[in-house]
């Protein structure tokens, strides 16, 4: 044996064992634990969430019309945002099979090991998770994942226009992944490494840093991988969407700088001449432009009466007008283009709503100033504004849930400055008239108030969670939620509603009875001040009370405080018996699903904001309360003369 040989023979064993070590899983990075193949991508600790997300989806399979609203719609993203992100017109129409790129919102909600951009689904005969995941989605999820994300829905037993949420992969990225935002990109037949990074313009490796060796990839059952993008879209688009986008000539990417010449003595001269000329071309250009600045501000400042204001008949592109102070009619000065959020609604006529509606009078009067319009066989409800409702529109385009009123359309009365924006209508009209009503609260049992408060937590929970920048409501109360014909919640009435988390504001707004502490006192705009109102609706679904008493304006959350809230947690229940509302104490009703009810209501309503719940941990708690009917007997909770609790 050759000397020092010896120590390659003593290695062999050990090298054996290294190789028969099972590949590792798929991992994003090195900083990432490795996702389960069938649930998604795993959260990472590195990672900032929410994120702006990407998936490239094939237009025209699976039934989804060859339409950007289409598109958006499944995606739960407007038409503008989908002809945004593949730098596409808005009234481009996709050819079959075109790749785009369909923006996400990706977040990792608490208790999910996973990261994904929630989509709602409206089950149609037929409709199973596998189908909805392999047809419209095109594997962008997988059933499995589905099954997780939907823990109270029986997949072999799904009613026809029940809503569920489809968890689209996606992951944000890391500042090891040298990535603007990443691709959930679905493995296609003949697909490997390179074919890829060279349809994204990427490196192989970078495929390999995010997902694992390409060998482990292709064979999972999941075919989700992820894909950077080095650059901003649209500004830059990769190569297997700007080579198919027929339909408009996209940005190209940034050409590689010259060569840097040699400076020398030669051509020292003709560099000097450059840059003079140079400036001066930029002198002249910012000249211009200070001078077309100046022209502006004084067309502005004049106010011109009927300026350039979107009527009815104006389709897309309007804008906005404001009434200066005087009220309608007055001088209007321009606010802000709205065309790219609104390409998506219909615009009315004036003539349309005014005759729908009757003229605007009391028999067509829902509450405040919303009115029930009949329009071409369809019922809507429209909102007269006389401000201007740029933001309210602005965050309305950017959500889409079963749970949030749907704005159906809009309509700008030149000759008023008047703004209508139309609703869906919603049929069984808001909850505090069902509770202030005896008749109607009789009707309203337990199992329906906790589907309510259900429906309102996953609606707010949309909001704070999948939205960015962060939507806070503002204005949550029993009056602003909605119930639908099947007895359903939807949240309305965004006219509050602030985009943005940790602001601070000295113009407090609200409806006594909700307003958190934190609010009234210091102006601080956060998610937990809708919270904080959430508890007290929770107290009126429970109380049948109103917020605010109407004989001695006492606070309904100050009562359930002192007679509630404060005793030995194990006589909960005979407290809440003794407190709620008669007409539920009719009922059969288990006593440990109000008390648990009760409970949260208490976590929401903690005078430190950071001590309150999110609404994910909420919406968690009352589905458990929910199983409290699965094994209950039967026998309702009665509140005898002394106040004791009995069973009946």
């Amino acid at each position: 044996m050759a000397p020092l040989a010896w120590w390659r023979l003593a290695l062999l064993p050990a090298l054996l064992c290294l190789c028969a070590l099972p590949a590792p899983a798929r991992s994003q990075s090195a900083a990432r634990p490795a996702p389960a193949s069938v649930e998604g991508f795993n959260c990472s600790a590195n990672a900032s969430y929410p994120c702006k997300a990407y998936a490239l989806y094939r237009a025209g399979f699976g039934g989804v019309p060859l339409d950007l609203s289409a598109i958006g719609d499944l995606f739960a993203a407007s038409r503008f945002m989908v002809a945004h992100a593949n730098n596409l017109s808005t009234s481009a129409v996709p050819t079959a099979g075109q790749p785009m790129l369909v923006p996400l919102q990706c977040g990792c909600p608490p208790r999910s090991p996973n990261a994904y951009a929630p989509m709602q689904y409206q089950i149609n005969p037929g409709d199973t998770y596998w189908i909805i995941s392999t047809t419209k989605l095109q594997n962008l999820t997988q059933y499995q994942a589905v099954e997780r994300v939907n823990p109270t829905l029986v997949p072999t037993n799904l009613d026809v226009g029940t809503i569920v949420t489809f968890p689209i992969f996606c992951q944000c990225p890391t500042a090891a992944d040298n990535a603007t935002a990443l691709v959930t990109y679905v493995m296609q037949a003949g697909d490997n490494y390179a074919s890829i990074a060279a349809a994204f313009a990427v490196d192989a490796q970078s495929l390999v840093s995010l997902n694992g060796p390409e060998g482990l990839t292709q064979n999972l059952s999941s075919p989700e991988i992820l894909v950077p993008l080095r650059r901003q879209v649209p500004n830059w688009l990769p190569p297997i969407v700007r080579l198919n986008n027929a339909s408009v000539t996209p940005a190209s990417p940034p050409p590689s700088p010259p060569p840097r010449p040699t400076v020398g003595t030669n051509n020292r001269h003709g560099v000097v001449t450059g840059l003079a000329i140079g400036l001066g071309i930029v002198g002249g250009l910012w000249l211009l432009q200070m001078l077309l600045l100046a022209y502006l501000w004084r067309r502005l400042k004049k106010g011109r009466r009927g300026e350039a204001v979107a009527s009815a008949e104006g389709g897309e592109g309007g804008r906005f007008a404001k009434p200066a102070s005087g009220g309608g009619g007055g001088e209007r000065f321009l606010v802000s283009d709205i065309s790219e959020w609104l390409d998506k609604y219909r615009v009315f006529k004036v003539e349309e709503l005014e005759s729908g509606t009757g003229g605007f009078d009391d028999e067509h009067l829902i509450q405040g100033s919303v009115h029930k319009a009949y329009i071409d066989g369809e019922v809507f409800a429209v909102k007269k504004m006389k401000w201007d409702a740029f933001e309210e529109l602005k965050i309305l385009q950017k959500v889409n849930h079963s749970n949030l009123v749907k704005l159906e359309g809009f309509c700008i009365n030149s000759e008023t400055g008047d703004c209508y924006l139309v609703y869906e209508y919603v049929e069984n009209g808001s909850l505090d008239l069902w509770l202030m009503d005896r008749d109607r609260a009789r009707r309203l049992d337990w199992r329906a108030r906790l589907h309510i408060a259900l429906d309102l937590a996953h609606g707010l929970q949309y909001i704070h969670e999948h939205t960015w920048p962060r939507v806070v409501h503002k204005d949550i109360k029993s009056s602003n939620v909605l119930l639908d014909d099947r007895m359903r919640a939807k949240i309305a009435n965004f006219g509050l509603a602030k985009t943005g988390h940790n602001a601070v504001t000295t113009h407090i707004v609200g409806t006594q009875g909700y307003i958190a502490p934190e609010y009234l006192a210091d102006g601080l705009v956060t998610t937990k001040m809708d919270v904080f109102a959430y508890g007290v609706v929770l107290l009126e679904l429970v109380s049948g009370r109103e917020a605010v008493s109407d004989q001695d304006g006492e606070l309904l959350w100050a009562d359930a405080d002192q007679r509630m809230f404060r005793g030995k947690e194990e006589r909960l229940e005979a407290r809440v018996a003794a407190w709620m509302d008669p007409a539920l104490a009719e009922q059969t009703c288990p006593p440990g699903s109000v008390a648990s009810v009760v409970s949260v209501a208490k976590a929401c309503l903690h005078r430190d904001p950071a001590k309150r719940p999110s609404m994910v941990d909420v919406a968690y708690t009352l589905s458990k309360a929910d199983e409290h009917f699965a094994d209950y007997s039967g026998e309702s909770v009665s509140v005898d003369g002394s106040g004791g609790v009995g069973a009946r």
